[in-house]
């Protein structure tokens, strides 16, 4: 095996040139696969045996390690599984155009400090399995143990192992959101059996016995309907209250939020007291309140639930002077041309899908400083090309690990010109 790939496989080269990925191997292994489906210019492959072993190898502190899809890395010692996290951000910079780009440590977070997780749910054989998918994989890995989640939410993972099967609305699958607030659990559950007044009925007497904040529930594919609140979830941003909506986005782990404030923070540390900042795709307001403390903020946000709680917290924060707040789709209308002007500068936190068309407004506007928070080195390797080629430099990058034992990174990086 010649190196690990973007998503944690081993790659090696085939005779015919093209390469092979082959999920759990690691550099300089020799091992024995199953040459299996095309994937992207190369093939995939099951592993079979491991020959020759790295140094690296560990094993894996999970007993759920080879059949979950949620860690793909725990066989990788420490050392070098940080080194490799924190080479996805510099290999991204470089192929924008950044080489040898100022790269801060990686910042970590502890395991057992995730805070929202999505999990899946199937029923088979009179039971409910609770957990994730495996890798690649549609099937559903029981997972009564995670290194990963906060214990609050393996507590109610292991509460609807044993309520579920006693509720009809739950035919053969659905999934669950679980995020923890101020006030407790926030669960959103979602199936693909409907919920007549007796199961909503059970669903809040599980709410109330369960201790959780508040519980949601919607059919596949429909918006979360709340059928017990005990208590508003809220998260506090810079000291600000937010009222979460059912299921909103929240960073992964407090720690991982800290970092990504305390970068953005002193990417911006030079302006001046008063500045006009933006705030593209700004969620609940993440960002936006840490930014008010010193600047006059535009948060955009295209989510309908998040931007009326970003804007009823500003409003309650007496904070409508400093914070504007404006519901737009920014893949379809970035903010570009003269909306741009009087800007000091603009920072965007956008979802996997990266920001292209909002990146290249950016790239032909007068703005001079951008700060990317990025959670795909894909995404933004692309996007942070487009600001390369309209002149600007690079001039730190910090990369932020919040999902341990995974291919997923966020990166921070402050481009001026």
């Amino acid at each position: 095996m010649r190196r690990l790939g973007a998503a944690g496989d081993g790659v090696a080269s085939l005779p015919c040139g093209r390469p092979c990925h082959v999920p759990g191997a690691l550099p300089g292994e020799q091992v024995r696969v199953r040459i299996g489906d095309r994937r992207g210019d190369g093939f995939s492959a099951r592993l079979l045996a491991i020959e020759s072993a790295s140094p690296d190898r560990v094993a894996p502190p999970c007993p759920h390690a080879g059949a979950c899809g949620g860690c793909t890395l725990q066989h990788l010692a420490d050392a070098a599984y940080a080194a490799w996290k924190r080479g996805l951000a510099e290999a991204a910079l470089a192929r924008a155009g950044f080489a040898s780009p100022p790269l801060a440590p990686l910042a970590r977070s502890a395991p057992g400090t995730r805070r929202r997780a999505e999990l899946s749910l199937r029923r088979a054989d009179g039971r409910v399995i609770v957990g994730f998918h495996g890798r690649a994989s549609a099937e559903v890995v029981d997972i009564p143990g995670c290194l990963v989640l906060h214990p609050a939410l393996l507590a109610i993972a292991a509460s609807l192992r044993s309520f579920l099967p006693r509720l009809g609305v739950l035919k053969r699958e659905g999934k669950v959101w679980l995020t923890l607030a101020a006030e407790g659990v926030d669960l959103w559950l979602t199936t693909d059996g409907a919920a007549d007044a007796a199961a909503r009925s059970a669903l809040a007497e599980f709410a109330r016995v369960a201790g959780l904040a508040r519980l949601s529930w919607s059919l596949l594919g429909h918006d979360p309907d709340p059928v017990a609140v005990l208590a508003t979830p809220t998260v506090s941003f810079a000291g600000v209250p937010v009222r979460l909506p059912p299921g909103g986005f929240l960073q992964a782990t407090e720690d991982g939020e800290r970092a990504i404030v305390s970068a953005v923070l002193a990417a911006l540390a030079d302006l001046p007291e008063g500045a006009r900042v933006a705030d593209l795709y700004a969620g609940s307001g993440t960002l936006t309140f840490p930014l008010a403390r010193r600047f006059r903020v535009l948060a955009v946000e295209g989510d309908r639930a998040a931007s009326a709680a970003l804007r009823s917290a500003a409003q309650a924060a007496a904070l409508s002077g400093r914070v504007v707040v404006e519901r737009r789709d920014l893949s379809l209308r970035p903010i570009a041309g003269r909306e741009l002007d009087g800007l000091e500068a603009v920072v965007l936190d956008p979802p996997r899908d990266g920001a292209r068309a909002q990146a290249a407004a950016l790239a032909e506007g007068p703005v001079r400083r951008v700060v990317y928070v990025s959670c795909n080195p894909a995404a933004l390797a692309r996007d942070a090309r487009l600001l390369a080629q309209a002149g600007f430099r690079l001039d730190r990058a910090v990369p932020i690990d919040q999902f341990l034992w995974s291919a997923h990174l966020e990166c921070v990086a402050s481009f001026s010109r």
